[in-house]
């Protein structure tokens, strides 16, 4: 392993004095809830979109795209730019309704639509999946990348810094600071990134051609058949947009930053800014681990790749370059986790039980809230590494956890007679079949892949939903705010701004040209 230089000392430390220069001085702002969590709802497109890219650009992914490209190839890049499809679905059809609702938080608009059961019922996954796996397992991946270049420091002690660090300038400059420093971190990860896939091509002298002669076929190949053990062609037509639709819509920490958006008009074209950012992963992250299956054969572990092409083919100042765009992208993705946290915790519990509290007590109890879940997530990242097996199956358990919840979502946006009652019962039995199926595939009873299950699990809980819709007949029907909800989500195509459509169809042209040249 290359040892770190000055210079990349020097590098790594100056791009923590601009993180802190950047977020603390979004604590000048006035300290109300509204700014605090939504920034005030002023964010531009630039900084909706670039900080959605930011901050679902995590250490995970620096390090496990690279990684799964290494063993399996680039398929695993589907999950990049089916995130773009996925947007801009959420562009035409879900923000105008979040952003017409005036909500904080998703949960909140699922009361709106339903009632206080089902906002319950949201913010506790959330909360679960954001502190134990999003917030605690970026700290931990983030932690061996850091614990690798840097061996003189222990796990422990790098998570509890890193989360103490971010947890300190997302509680005083709440999702303005998010996004501010989301920006810088977006803009140096790319950096870091293309550097490195730029000296990696080199080692091909440039040449595509010699990329396709030396690395294997189907591991430069995005469409793979039925049987395949990445991503499936059936499973990525039905899980992966799922999973997507999740995560880029229901997800707190990422909403978020459209909910912060100064209009429908902003937060479209943040989406579309996103969209185009996220087709960048496939050439930055994935082919350059294919290209690495050539160059670096026989790593004990896939997760080594990124360190090993880092260490053994970036000259002084880049390694602490790319070096600090893994340390951003860990802390985007923590302050993010943090600040949606925080979030849930004081608007859909906090202040229902005390609706006594000013913006400005509010303000204060999101920021302890903040310094509380980033301890525990920083105690429990640490312990992650002893439990092996559960971490290699994050995109299954967010596949069997989504899937019922995206059902009834949709069919809340679109099915005017679905009432409360029956959107909860048919998410509870969903979930229970969810658990079903997620024990029967891991003892082997049933091999059929995570992606596919997720679709069968969608398409099972409408049918279950749809059941107790019946069942319950006209005893259980929205009320006048609920239809107003639904009425939100029927104006589709009508009113999308010109150069948001242009937007949109220059990202389905790039998208398309990539299938095909990737296929």
């Amino acid at each position: 392993m290359q040892h770190l230089s000055t210079l990349d000392y020097w590098v790594i430390a100056g791009y923590f004095l601009l993180t802190a220069i950047i977020g603390f001085s979004a604590t000048r702002r006035k300290a109300s809830s509204d700014e605090l969590f939504l920034a005030g709802r002023s964010l531009g497109p630039i900084a909706v979109g670039v900080s959605l890219f930011a901050s679902n650009i995590s250490s995970d992914t620096l390090v496990g795209l690279p990684g799964a490209a290494y063993s399996t190839g680039i398929s695993a890049a589907n999950y990049e730019w089916m995130a773009g499809i996925v947007l801009i679905f959420a562009s035409i059809f879900v923000m105008p309704v979040l952003l017409r609702a005036k909500v904080s938080t998703m949960p909140e608009l699922m009361e709106r639509r339903f009632d206080a059961r089902l906002r319950k019922y949201l913010s506790v996954i959330t909360l679960f999946l954001s502190i134990v796996l999003d917030t605690a397992g970026t700290l931990y991946a983030g932690g061996l990348i850091v614990t690798t270049f840097l061996p003189m420091f222990d796990l422990w002690s790098v998570c509890i810094t890193i989360a103490f660090f971010t947890a300190i300038y997302t509680a005083c400059g709440g999702l303005r600071a998010v996004v501010y420093t989301d920006v810088m971190q977006g803009f140096v990860l790319l950096a870091g990134a293309a550097c490195l896939s730029f000296i990696v091509f080199g080692k091909f002298d440039y040449s595509w051609a010699n990329v396709v002669q030396q690395v294997d076929a189907h591991k430069l190949s995005l469409i793979r058949p039925l049987d395949d053990p990445g991503v499936p062609w059936l499973g990525l037509v039905t899980g992966v947009p799922i999973v997507g639709f999740y995560y880029w819509t229901m997800n707190q920490y990422v909403i978020q930053r459209v909910l912060g958006a100064r209009d429908i008009e902003t937060a479209s074209r943040g989406a579309v800014i996103a969209s185009l950012l996220k087709l960048l992963p496939i050439f930055l992250m994935t082919i350059p681990g294919a290209m690495a299956s050539v160059l670096l054969p026989g790593l004990e572990h896939p997760d080594q790749v990124f360190p090993a092409m880092v260490s053994t083919f970036t000259p002084a100042g880049i390694t602490g370059l790319i070096l600090a765009g893994l340390i951003a992208a860990l802390m985007s993705t923590v302050s993010a986790t943090l600040n949606s946290a925080a979030t849930l915790i004081t608007l859909d519990f906090v202040q229902p039980k005390k609706p006594h509290l000013s913006p400005t007590q509010l303000a204060w109890t999101g920021r302890i809230a903040t310094m509380i879940i980033a301890l525990i997530a920083a105690l429990w990242a640490p312990m992650i590494q002893h439990f092996s097996g559960l971490w290699a199956y994050l995109q299954q358990v967010f596949a069997f956890v989504a899937s019922p919840l995206v059902a009834v979502f949709l069919m809340g946006l679109w099915v005017k007679r679905l009432g409360a009652s029956a959107a909860l019962r048919g998410l509870a039995c969903g979930h229970a079949l969810s658990a079903v199926l997620f024990v029967l595939r891991e003892t082997e009873i049933i091999t059929l892949h995570f992606t596919i299950m997720g679709g069968v699990l969608c398409v099972a809980t409408a049918l279950l939903t749809a059941f107790w819709m019946w069942k319950l007949g006209t005893a259980d029907v929205p009320d006048a705010q609920g239809r107003e909800i639904l009425a939100d989500a029927r104006p589709g195509l009508a009113h999308i701004p010109r150069d948001v459509a242009v937007g949109i169809a220059l990202v389905l042209g790039l998208t398309t040209t990539i299938l095909i040249v990737l296929r």
